[in-house]
């Protein structure tokens, strides 16, 4: 395990609630890429990948709920442009 490696999910873990908060009560995309989101996600899988073929150790759980949080605000993404697509034809 590395320090390093924990400290950067850590920091990017603790960034991501907040993201998720303002995408849930704003249901606003302003500032949001689907594209950004779905890159993350991809690394985040890379590294639990990495995790699982060359150096299992308990980090793989911060690479997972990383995962989540990022999924989760994408998922807010899609829902937030269903409610403004809504919102236009109403």
């Amino acid at each position: 395990m590395s320090i390093f490696e924990m400290l950067m999910l850590l920091c990017f873990g603790a960034a991501w609630p907040f993201s998720i908060y303002k995408s849930y009560k704003s249901k606003s995309v302003a500032g949001k890429s689907p594209y950004f989101l779905g890159i993350v996600i991809f690394g985040y899988i890379c590294g639990i990948l990495n995790k699982v073929f060359y150096n299992y150790d308990w980090v793989i759980y911060m690479y997972f709920l990383n995962l989540v949080m990022v999924s989760a605000d994408l998922i807010l993404y899609f829902r937030n442009i269903k409610l403004l697509k809504e919102e236009v034809n109403n």
